[in-house]
């Protein structure tokens, strides 16, 4: 039969259900892993083994090094590791993708095919997405996932070029053989293109080996290939992250070094290592790689493994001087500079309800301190009587409430994204927490800003605040800002930790303060020598900052909110 368009499209097809059912079971696993993936990554310490290992279990259980690696970023991004940390587990996540190859060539190129029991599997699966547990229907999409995987393997395999009736094409691969070294470089590009195109390294590794087992090509380019693999899974984590966050442009970097460094050192031993693999094959009965068409696929397979292996085993040594490197190539804005930039979210690479929800809850802490450092420049520009820093403080408030601005819609628009995938009734309410949060931070900052035009409008009259206004604003001052540190606190910590009562007690505090100051106020009123102007503009900014205080302890009752609606539920 000859090869035409649409036994073209049966093999795009064919990849398509590939990658799909790796997609649907991949992220079914973390949704079933959930907060104790999280979990694991906060048990590593800064011992480069166990970040390796964690990595490698990851990967091995989600069976996708790019979830991984994107789970690494998450965690850096929210300060649950260092990048030290993190590049220990993009090491072991390499050496864990190796296992996805392992099933697939078990399960899918043996005498035992799961494919013949993909219709059974489905059959147990399906009933599991109606249940009312939703750990049963993550488990179900989990089933028809690694079913429809195999069942797409099978097709690919089936749609491949049959080479005894499609001669053209071994005489077009056999032409590419005849370069020498150069023809390794071409199919280490090759194996790169491929990983780019179908954004799946197991996917790659599937047709590699289908092209193994038909042989359509030597151990030698196969090898080739599976190192092209590995730079181009990099290529689109770096491809994902020039969207990203200082942390995520770090990551990607550092996994590229690790990897194309691997594949440079692989190149200069290649032939000397190929014929070892030979060897040890050849001697322990499994044939020859080099000479034996059905030996390749094993061959190939041990050559992925222990390259990740003995790659990791060398440049875990490193990770301080690779840690410099990509800290140099992506360097920090200055503090100025980044206080007007997402941080923790921004690279749109979240899977997980789990995930996202951990970036946003760092992002609106972040969001909380910036009105804190606003309150701050109120605080100086009430107590300064320097016409320039006056101006400069002015500037300053108005252009973080811009920003304000912006950032709750950002972060409203982030969660808006995130509730349009599958969530828990947790994960939703939680978002409608946030979301609330977020509003009252913003309100914070108006009020802030309301306040600073006030005092813009004292300056222009020519007031000037008496020693006893400021006296009296410094008690006010005081209570807020306590008030402040608490919520603060409060959006750093696990929101299922946080307590009211601090918060409620700093809100009783303002409130006493405020009663005092304003009878205090009153009964200046009817004292001689009492500006009406400035009267009313102490009067307004001292209700602002009980304001202030009133949208403070919405935020932490957000906070608690969340979790009260969702013990409930």
């Amino acid at each position: 039969m000859e090869y035409g368009f649409f036994e073209f499209l049966q093999l795009i097809g064919a990849l398509g259900f590939f990658i799909y059912g790796m997609k649907v079971m991949s992220e079914a696993i973390q949704k079933v892993a959930g907060d104790n993936l999280r979990g694991i990554m906060n048990t590593i310490t800064s011992n480069r083994l166990s970040g390796v290992l964690t990595g490698f279990l990851t990967t091995a259980v989600i069976q996708s090094s790019s979830a991984t690696t994107v789970m690494i970023v998450s965690f850096v991004n929210a300060g649950l590791l260092k990048l030290k940390q993190a590049i220990s587990v993009i090491m072991g996540a390499n050496i864990g993708t190796t296992i996805t190859a392992v099933l697939i060539l078990v399960f899918g190129f043996s005498k035992f095919s799961i494919s013949t029991y993909t219709l059974p599997i489905i059959a147990v699966g399906f009933p599991l997405l109606f249940a009312k547990k939703e750990s049963l229907k993550y488990w179900g999409e989990f089933l028809i996932g690694f079913a429809l995987l195999f069942m797409g393997l099978s097709a690919l395999k089936d749609a491949v070029p049959d080479l005894k009736q499609n001669p053209e094409i071994l005489a077009w691969i056999t032409n590419l053989n005849d370069f020498g070294f150069a023809s390794i470089i071409l199919f280490v590009v090759l194996g790169t293109i491929i990983t780019v195109v179908v954004q799946s390294s197991s996917a790659a590794m599937a047709i590699t080996l289908i092209m193994c087992e038909n042989g359509w090509i030597p151990f030698e380019l196969a090898a080739a290939i599976v190192l092209g693999e590995n730079i181009g899974t990099t290529i689109t984590a770096n491809l994902a992250a020039l969207v990203g966050n200082v942390h995520a442009k770090r990551a990607a970097r550092a996994h590229l070094m690790f990897n194309v460094f691997g594949v440079a050192w692989m190149l200069i031993v290649f032939h000397l290592y190929l014929r070892g693999i030979d060897t040890v094959m050849s001697g322990s009965g499994q044939g020859s790689p080099l000479t034996q068409v059905p030996a390749i696929k094993w061959g190939l397979t041990y050559f992925h493994i222990s390259f990740n292996i003995i790659n990791t085993a060398v440049m875990i040594w490193f990770i301080p001087l690779i840690v410099k490197v990509v800290e140099k190539m992506v360097p920090v804005r200055s503090d100025e500079d980044e206080v007007f930039h997402l941080e923790y979210i921004g690279t749109q690479l979240m899977r997980t309800a789990e995930l996202s929800l951990m970036e946003a809850r760092k992002e609106v802490a972040k969001f909380g301190k910036m009105t804190k450092k606003m309150f701050g420049f109120l605080h100086d520009l009430i107590n300064t009587d320097d016409p320039k820093e006056e101006k400069r403080l002015l500037d300053k408030i108005q252009r973080y409430e811009d920003r304000t601005d912006e950032l709750e819609l950002e972060i409203d628009d982030y969660l808006v994204k995130v509730a349009e995938g599958r969530l828990s009734a947790r994960s939703s309410q939680e978002i409608k927490g946030i979301l609330s949060i977020t509003n009252d931070l913003e309100r914070i900052a108006d009020i802030i800003l309301r306040m600073s035009n006030d005092v813009r409008r004292k300056s222009k009259h020519e007031l000037r605040f008496t020693k006893e206004q400021k006296n009296d604003y410094k008690l006010m001052f005081e209570a807020v800002n306590e008030a402040f540190d608490t919520m603060y606190d409060n959006l750093k910590t696990e929101y299922h930790d946080v307590s009211l009562a601090e918060a409620v007690s700093k809100e009783d505090n303002i409130n006493k303060v405020l009663k005092k100051l304003s009878k205090k106020h009153l009964n200046n009123i009817d004292s001689k020598g009492y500006d009406v102007k400035l009267g009313i503009v102490y009067r307004d900014i001292l209700f602002g900052l009980e304001k202030v205080g009133d949208h403070i302890i919405n935020v932490s009752e957000g906070i608690t909110g969340t979790l009260e609606k969702d013990e409930d539920d």
